[in-house]
């Protein structure tokens, strides 16, 4: 395993995977930092298609890791300890286990002038 370009968001991926381009860490490592493909493809001075079409693998690959990292980091803090903690799991259930916060309104019986009015016959 090597750390890859920009030492500052570097991911960590297998070397072999990076086969005979010569772009693919940097490609995944953006694409999984949420870079666009044009965007990508304009930092690599390289055509948009030719980018799409050569460096699909990683360009997929590269969000579907970083999700992985994240996902993997926000369930630590779910099932650690403190304030934190309580903040991610809360996050985690309202996502992947379909939780939600329901309000409950109660409703205060209408009162009229009359219900108020005395009778001086009684």
């Amino acid at each position: 395993m090597v750390k890859v370009w920009p030492e500052a968001m570097a991911m960590t991926i297998d070397v072999e995977d990076l086969g005979d381009l010569p772009y693919a860490s940097r490609v995944e490592t953006m694409a999984g930092y949420g870079v666009s493909a044009a965007d990508i493809a304009n930092v690599l001075d390289i055509d948009v298609a030719d980018l799409t079409g050569s460096y699909a693998k990683q360009l997929t690959g590269g969000q579907v890791k970083a999700n992985a990292r994240v996902a993997e980091s926000l369930y630590r803090k779910a099932i650690g300890e403190g304030r934190e903690s309580v903040t991610a799991a809360i996050f985690w259930l309202k996502t992947r286990a379909r939780w939600k916060e329901t309000s409950v309104h109660e409703h205060a019986p209408k009162f009229t002038h009359d219900d108020f009015i005395l009778s001086l016959d009684d």
